[in-house]
């Protein structure tokens, strides 16, 4: 890699993979930016995770979706209408990667309680990340939306953040099993009672 910095950026534009230079609060560097921020929340779970035997198999799945999300990114920074196809074609988001998320999440739901209410975002340290990167990938996918829409990103990338939020929520609440920590259901209007 090159320098950390290249001084290109200072007046606010940044280079999509296409060569392209936009502003960097362009819809697509918003949503890559909400993009980074998931991935980066992930790997602050992970930081918290105890290093034993028991979370190994979950560390293992969130650092694949960690180098998911860099692939994920690397489509959304080459518009599909502006890209000549040799950089789509080094860009392509695989399906396989929302398959393995589907299975993952099948996987953990055989094994946790089934739900019967809502639950609170929180628990163990790790776990309560887990719950803000759902809300930041929920956020990402709503960035990304519009840009599908155009064509300018394949679906297969908002899909793939659907299904993201959906298995971090699993996570969340895989990793407060692994730690025996109890969910904290939902009451409806508990402050005014």
């Amino acid at each position: 890699m090159a320098k950390i910095y290249t001084r290109s950026g200072d007046k606010g534009e940044t280079s999509l993979f296409t060569g392209e230079r936009v502003l960097k609060n362009d819809p697509f560097i918003e949503a890559l930016g909400t993009v980074d921020e998931c991935n980066s929340t992930i790997g602050l779970a992970i930081a918290h995770m105890p290093d034993n035997e028991i979370y190994s198999g979950l560390k293992q799945q969130l650092v694949m979706i960690q180098h998911a999300l860099f692939d994920l990114g690397a489509a959304i920074a080459t518009p599909r209408t502006r890209a000549k196809e040799d950089k789509i074609d080094k860009t392509r988001f695989d399906e396989k990667e929302i398959e393995i998320l589907e299975k993952w999440i099948d996987e953990m739901d055989l094994q946790l309680p089934k739900l019967k209410h809502f639950i609170l975002p929180g628990g163990h340290p790790a776990g309560a990340m887990l719950h803000l990167a759902r809300s930041v990938c929920r956020r990402a996918e709503r960035q990304v939306i519009p840009l599908s829409r155009h064509s300018d990103v394949s679906d297969k990338i908002t899909r793939y953040l659907n299904r993201l939020s959906d298995y971090l929520f699993m996570a969340s609440r895989w990793n407060n099993h692994l730690a025996n920590m109890p969910e904290t259901p939902w009451k409806q209007h508990l402050a005014i009672k």
